[in-house]
């Protein structure tokens, strides 16, 4: 069985093709206005890097948002207008990049993610909320799991949003794209935050369009059903434009995120 279609987003979404370019213009434009310190590392890679944009006062706390590109594309670069909202409202924001498939396997991209949220956290106080969109969402529901960040960076933790999340990675091995992501049996059962545990005391929202591929509410009701957590259907919102309530700091996603 060949699950390309369960997962092709793009092909279901009307000018899907100029989405990206949209991305990387907004991104653009907001971090010329912004307070954003740009490139830096956490890692040796040429990827290691993360951006970290600030509010005009002391952060009440810090916010990363982990991208999406099922880890094969994308980087830091076409995201920063998302953290307009959390930034309106008085926090900090990382946005790291990672490295990507086939160069690295979903369970060291993962590391990777950790590794940047521990280097972040050490550069702003205060609780730390966490949302990734799609494969980012995957990554982040990850960071909720025990011995993933460290013992004091997950102390921090207030909230974790995984954003149409890829929660169980198996069905992935049925699809074309898994000649880069290399994904086995062993990978799946121990990088599928469906099948592992969260740290109980964090809380955990699941957020996803009603437009969304089947294959990705599916994804998002397995992982809320698995952690017993919150799960929210954005009314008329599609995989690429989900994340737009980022952007405005007065959404109910941003004031459940950011209180102040």
């Amino acid at each position: 069985m060949n699950l390309d279609d369960d997962y092709a987003n793009a092909a279901y979404i009307a000018n899907a093709d100029a989405f990206p370019s949209m991305w990387e213009k907004k991104a653009k434009a907001f971090r010329a206005e912004t307070d954003a310190r740009e490139a830096l590392p956490y890692g040796a890679g040429t990827r290691h890097k993360f951006d970290l944009v600030l509010p005009s006062g002391v952060p009440l706390g810090l916010f990363v948002f982990v991208h999406g590109g099922y880890w094969l594309r994308f980087d830091r670069s076409y995201w920063t207008h998302l953290a307009r909202g959390a930034v309106d409202r008085g926090w900090a924001v990382a946005m790291p990049s990672y490295s990507l498939a086939p160069q690295a396997r979903i369970s060291e991209i993962t590391q990777q993610v950790a590794r940047a949220i521990d280097v972040a956290a050490g550069e702003v106080d205060g609780p730390i909320v966490l949302a990734g969109h799609s494969a980012g969402g995957h990554l982040v529901a990850r960071m909720a799991c025990p011995g993933v960040l460290a013992d004091t960076v997950a102390e921090r933790l207030q909230h974790v949003v995984p954003i149409s999340p890829l929660a169980d990675l198996r069905p992935l091995m049925q699809t074309s794209m898994n000649a880069d992501l290399k994904l086995d049996d062993a990978e799946c059962i121990a990088e599928s935050p469906s099948l592992l545990k969260p740290h109980a005391d964090v809380p955990v929202t699941v957020w996803v369009g009603a437009r969304e591929r089947p294959a990705f509410l599916d994804q998002a009701r397995w992982l809320s059903e698995a952690w017993g957590c919150d799960r929210f259907v954005a009314g008329e919102k599609h995989h690429f434009d989900v994340i737009d309530v980022l952007e405005n700091p007065n959404s109910a996603f941003c004031r459940m995120l950011f209180p102040n």
